[in-house]
């Protein structure tokens, strides 16, 4: 369980951990005649930072006091769960190393595409370690993309909204009604907040006992979705060789909230078909993606279509496209 620390003499009695809190931690109450904020549920707190980001003077510190009990070569506790999920074949494997080196060699891509997986509740779980400290959702994939595998139930995410998203958690009272949207400034007003969240799609509460995200090369399981983190211009040529085949056009389900959550990868995952994400406010204050990137996120049943696609292109049209052969000659 996290631990909060308040420096007393630092608190100005704003309130404003209390206001943004996403699970009540805290109440102000009345010492020595200030308003300093008391932590009353601190077994709710989710290390998610927002009370220590919202501190105008620096006043609060959240830090990580529990320890995993570990097994020899796992980086985690199994809550005495002993099944563990069958290794892939040589065959998967294989495939999805190959995947992975075209997208890497034909789009030039800096980072690795992450493999994702959402492991459905009783179901078994691979031997991959867990993060030591609770990350975000989207911080786990920006660490996939470098080359971390990292298996996530509940209690190693930071983020309720992400985890209530993606259905290992139930909704907090303060994100479920619009508040803190509002209070963020995200939105104008608690009906706009609202309709956000009625459109936002999110999986049965507890549905999903983790997240597992790992390099695609390294995948441990067949993934749901394949996220991809790069510039505009690999995208596009993704999304041409999506329709390589069909000429179709894509309508994608974009709003810059929730991005990686929703649009990278529960979209994709509900309803079989490639999503794009601009990102959003949470997952580009929290993780080093760059402003010059993008998300998209690929069921895995279309990559076989894609792949062959983005070969074809590769041939010829991508390389043509970047040497520039339409501009005018130089005089």
């Amino acid at each position: 369980m996290p631990e909060i620390e308040l420096d007393i003499e630092r608190c100005n009695g704003c309130g404003l951990c209390e206001d943004f809190c996403p699970v009540n931690v805290f109440e102000m109450i009345e010492v020595g005649g200030r308003l300093l904020p008391s932590v009353v549920r601190a077994e709710d707190c989710w290390a998610c930072d927002t009370c220590v980001g919202q501190c105008p003077t620096g006043a609060l510190r959240v830090v990580e006091t529990f320890e995993y009990a570990p097994e020899p070569g796992l980086g985690g506790r199994w809550d005495g769960q002993k099944e563990r999920a069958a290794p892939l074949s040589g065959e998967q494997q294989a495939l999805y190393r190959s995947w992975s080196e075209k997208l890497m060699q034909v789009l030039r891509l800096r980072w690795s595409p992450v493999a994702v997986s959402l492991i459905p509740a009783g179901a078994p779980l691979p031997v991959v370690p867990m993060p030591r400290e609770k990350l975000r959702y989207c911080q786990s994939l920006m660490a996939a993309r470098r080359g971390k595998s990292l298996l996530m139930p509940a209690k190693c995410h930071a983020c309720p909204d992400g985890t209530t998203i993606l259905g290992l958690t139930e909704i907090p009272a303060k994100l479920a009604s619009g508040e803190l949207y509002i209070r963020f400034g995200k939105l104008d007003s608690i009906e706009a907040a609202r309709q956000m969240i009625a459109e936002r799609p999110r999986l049965e509460p507890r549905s999903i006992q983790a997240t597992l995200v790992t390099p695609l090369a390294q995948a441990t399981l067949p993934p749901d979705v394949i996220a991809v983190i790069a510039q505009p211009e690999q995208m596009m040529w993704l999304c041409m060789a999506a329709s390589y085949y069909t000429g179709k056009r894509f309508e994608f389900k974009v709003s810059g909230y929730n991005a990686q959550c929703v649009e990278t990868t529960l979209f994709p995952y509900t309803s079989g078909k490639i999503n794009i994400s601009l990102g959003c406010y949470g997952c580009r204050a929290s993780s080093d993606v760059g402003d010059d990137l993008m998300f998209m996120g690929i069921p895995a049943s279309e990559m076989p279509g894609l792949i062959e696609g983005l070969v074809a292109l590769g041939k010829k049209a991508i390389p043509d496209s970047r040497d520039k052969i339409y501009l005018s000659p130089l005089t």
